[in-house]
Order: structure tokens, then sequence, then C-alpha cells
């Protein structure tokens, strides 16, 4: 067990140097495109689950909005399969660095923000100021809903890493208390230890639910400006 409870979430390197940009790529490698007529169980499980996600994600988008979907699932399958690798014992999660998160959120954030005020201005300007609004609220309310707007990506990044690392922290933690029951009181390090496993099985549940709230709420952020 490490002395330093967040040493897992350092950023590793090697010879000096970092490797985060090698992990962040490595998800890439594991879904691969097969040139066969008849492909295998595990292709035709991966076609239909893009296939899936894909009439989900753009089922309320109009025709510009659904030009998005190649970055949509590209997303999805990224933060996922990101995810799941980083439960996998001495492995990095990318998805529990801030920055990497918010380097995800407000490209494509803006990107979708600029989209609405390029294509649907008065539509966009429309979101600042309700209607019926009483003329002494007008400044507070164009305030408050611009600072909303500017908050969104920051939501977006602190809600995926927040989840992520929680997850992380507690199963290190009971596997720590596991560990240290083992010589102690081996009943109770049983009991832990089931907790463990229960706990990695809902991790794994996390992992691909993050996964696909992060990439809804960029498709919703995309369906109100398109």
């Amino acid at each position: 067990m490490n002395e330093n409870l967040f040493a897992s979430f350092i950023t590793p390197t090697m010879m000096g140097l970092p490797v985060v940009i090698l992990i962040i790529m490595f998800p890439s490698i594991l879904i691969t495109s097969s040139n066969r007529l008849i492909n295998n169980r595990v292709f035709t499980l991966q076609e239909w689950l893009i296939k899936l996600i894909t009439k989900q994600m753009m089922l309320i988008h109009s025709p510009k909005g659904r030009t998005w979907s190649l970055m949509i699932i590209s997303l999805i399958m990224f933060i996922g399969s990101t995810n799941l690798l980083g439960l996998l014992p001495h492995t990095f999660t990318s998805t529990t660095q801030l920055s990497a998160n918010l380097a995800l959120a407000v490209p494509l954030w803006a990107g979708a923000v600029i989209i609405g005020f390029r294509h649907k201005l008065k539509s966009s300007l429309a979101h600042f100021l309700p209607q019926g609004t009483p003329i002494s609220l007008i400044p507070m309310l164009v305030i408050i809903e611009t600072i909303s707007l500017f908050i969104q990506p920051m939501a977006l990044a602190v809600r995926l890493t927040a989840n992520i690392t929680a997850g992380h922290l507690l199963m290190h933690l009971i596997g720590g208390a596991t560990l240290a029951l083992t010589s102690i009181s081996p009943p109770t390090a049983m009991i832990t230890f089931t907790i463990l496993i229960l706990l990695t099985m809902l991790e794994f549940a996390v992992a691909l639910i993050q996964a696909y709230v992060f990439t809804l709420l960029v498709s919703l952020y995309l369906h109100d400006n398109t």
C-alpha cells in the first residue's frame, strides 16, 4: 500500500519524461476496424454498440447537429475505454486529471457555443434574458446567465474528475484496509474483501455511466445551439 493516498494520481514518467500522451493514445489501439466480409463476435458487438449510441445521441439533433456524430461517438468511446482501463492494477487514469478533462470539455463547449452564435444569434442571446423578465431584474439575470454559461465546461470537467477520483480513492482505502486486516482478523478481512469486489463492480458501471453523462451533456449543449 502506498504511503501517499494520492500517489496513484501522479502523472507517470519514464526516464524523466511524462508518458501521459502514450497512455491517452493507448485506448485507440483497442478499437480497430475489420476488412473481413463476416466479422467475429467482438467486431459485431462493437459495431452494434456504436450504432446504438449513435442512434440515442443523434435522435434529438437537427441535420446540422448530426454532422458532429463522429466526434460524439469518438468522445464516449475514448472516455469509456480510458475509465475502464484505469480500473486495472498499476494503471494511470487520465480522466482523474482536471486539466485533461478541461482539455476535452472547453473546446467542445466553445465549438457548440460559437456555432450557436453564428447560426442562431437571436435564439442564443434570448437565453440570457427569459421572456417576461421585470426590467429591474434584467442586469442581474444577464450576469447570472452569463456566469452559468461559462461554468458549463468547468461543471463537465469537475463532475467527471470527482466521480472517477472518488471511486479510485475508495477502492484504494478499502484495499489497504483489507490487506491490513488479513493478519489481524481474517473474518473481517473477508468482509472488506467482499465489499471491495462489489465496489469494483460498481466502479465498472460508474466508468461507463460517467462517459455517457459527459457525452450526453456535450450533445445537449450542441442541440441547444444548432
